[in-house]
């Protein structure tokens, strides 16, 4: 699909499937008795914002959402833009399928808005091996990837390997092609 099928309305942009993505939470509720792997409080979404009204009443929608549902499940959030030009939404929340579903709702909330282009990432941060890691979900793709710090910043390449075998195990999607396991800088988490 090109971009001018995209822009020209011959092609609409693919929705994010929804099974492809919940199925982090099966795999953490099965991964919760590992003493190598432990699931954090912390997840977020990081998307492109655009300068327009449209952009504007989504952004105000987006922060409606998230105090409405964060009265009715207590999670926590606050949203930050990066020196890279992008905004992040962090939640906190003990519930792990929390943090999935409401950026799920987010998510939903910004592609049928028309801006499901802007959207990059969902990130849920663990802790695998005494390490900061990080499950991906890249919006373009469908798919997760680990990405593992090691204690000097730099990325475990075979840490993210093992992560990534036991997400399959879990039925994660995982993407198949180690090139797309891209990093994302500035994780603010």
């Amino acid at each position: 699909m090109g971009l001018l099928s995209v822009l020209f309305g011959r092609n609409k942009l693919k929705k994010p499937d929804r099974e492809r993505f919940f199925s982090v939470v099966t795999a953490g509720f099965a991964l919760q008795g590992r003493t190598d792997l432990r699931l954090s409080d912390f997840a977020g979404i990081v998307f492109n914002p655009v300068e327009s009204s449209f952009f504007d009443n989504l952004d105000s929608e987006i922060r409606d959402l998230l105090r409405v549902s964060g009265r009715a499940t207590g999670t926590r959030y606050e949203i930050k833009d990066d020196s890279f030009g992008t905004r992040w939404v962090v939640l906190d929340d003990r519930d792990f399928e929390d943090l999935v579903s409401t950026i799920h709702i987010i998510s939903e909330t910004i592609h049928d808005h028309g801006f499901g282009d802007r959207l990059l990432a969902a990130v849920f941060k663990c802790e695998f091996g005494g390490s900061d890691a990080y499950w991906i979900y890249a919006y373009k793709r469908g798919t997760y990837h680990p990405i593992v710090q090691s204690r000097n910043g730099q990325r475990d390449n075979a840490a993210e390997i093992r992560l990534g075998a036991i997400m399959e195990e879990e039925n994660v999607p995982v993407e198949r092609n180690l090139e797309n396991w891209y990093s994302l800088s500035g994780i603010p988490f």
